[in-house]
């Protein structure tokens, strides 16, 4: 039992014979008896199994936690579309240029091309038949000259034009076999087949080759340009050249020359 004298502190009298626990206290009687509600001031350890709890699908727990921090959309604002589509519209400017660049130097290489089959074309037909195909003098076909669609009828060994009964071609060889244009109406890259234009051979910006044949046999063709072209006369049988993007072709500065720099130098030539 707890005792107290003279405000010191008491002492425990422990007896194995006391029937009751040996740490209860005295409530009563003592004026520094220890507070109630210190007594114990460590909860008691619960001894066995704890408590079981209701388990807790995850599926669900994870819906409810989506639900709850689930984000707030926000929509854009007219401004800032504005902006977008300012930026995009600057980038499609800078690219345009570019973009129109590769585009006409492919052109170019196409054309390059063109020119180099057509003149191994006229090339073989004198292999083959000893002469060139329909000049009797120094001949030039296409805008320049006369229509190129004979000559090309001849080296696809079509019976029409000036090939009609197979008299240029008798022996019906193809020595040459462009497509035919995408759209009758803007013939581009291959042979007209409207009215108009058909059997022309058209280059990629829409303007017929020129093809200048050498019909005297002398093994000489006057250089049609003046400026960075090379000699002139040309020590060649056959030469074909195209008038490039602005579909003209001049060799010195003047009123109908070259729009941009009086010069020829977006025409494309087989002899360089």
């Amino acid at each position: 039992m707890w005792s107290c004298s003279g405000g010191r502190a008491a002492r425990m009298k422990f007896d194995s014979r006391l029937p009751q626990p040996p740490l209860q206290l005295q409530r009563n009687g003592c004026a520094n008896s220890i507070p109630w509600h210190c007594v114990g001031s460590m909860h008691p350890r619960t001894v066995g199994r704890p408590p079981r709890r209701t388990p807790v699908s995850p599926r669900w727990a994870f819906q409810s936690n989506a639900v709850q921090q689930r984000p707030s959309h926000r929509a854009f604002t007219l401004i800032e579309l504005l902006v977008v589509i300012a930026i995009i519209a600057i980038l499609i400017g800078l690219l345009f240029p570019a973009f129109s660049a590769v585009q006409n130097q492919a052109r170019q290489t196409q054309a390059k091309n063109d020119l180099t089959q057509i003149v191994n074309a006229v090339n073989a037909y004198y292999t083959e038949y000893g002469k060139y195909p329909l000049a009797v003098a120094d001949t030039v076909y296409g805008p320049a000259g006369s229509l190129n669609d004979g000559l090309f009828y001849t080296l696809r060994a079509i019976a029409m034009g000036a090939n009609a009964g197979d008299v240029a071609n008798p022996r019906k060889i193809a020595f040459i076999s462009p497509p035919d244009v995408k759209d009758p109406a803007k013939p581009r890259s291959g042979i007209g087949t409207a009215v108009a234009n058909a059997g022309q051979y058209f280059d990629p910006w829409g303007t017929p080759y020129v093809v200048k044949i050498d019909g005297g046999y002398d093994n000489q063709l006057v250089n049609p340009y003046a400026l960075n072209a090379g000699a002139t006369p040309l020590q060649i049988g056959v030469i074909a050249w195209s008038f490039g993007k602005d579909a003209q072709s001049q060799s010195v500065p003047g009123p109908a020359a070259d729009k941009k720099t009086g010069t020829n130098d977006d025409d494309v030539i087989s002899w360089q």
